[in-house]
């Protein structure tokens, strides 16, 4: 043990609980900011809204789905 630093087992839980509720939280973000930009997309009838729209509800079940795999696994 150099410098007397020492990790303890409380504190990687900490950490993983924290690295979880960001996680969840940029999820959350990644469907408002979607539903917003498909919406502004079809009201404005603007592809580029849509398709920016489109790729962030790609990237939005993309991260659920990776925070739910590793969630189940610790």
């Amino acid at each position: 043990m150099k410098y007397g630093l020492k990790r303890h087992k409380g504190m990687r839980e900490k950490g993983t609980d924290k690295w979880r509720s960001t996680c969840a939280k940029l999820v959350a973000l990644e469907f408002v900011l979607s539903a917003i930009f498909l919406s502004l997309g079809h009201v404005l009838e603007n592809y580029y809204f849509k398709g920016v729209g489109i790729g962030l509800l790609i990237s939005w079940v993309t991260g659920a789905l990776a925070y739910f795999v590793v969630r189940k696994k610790t």
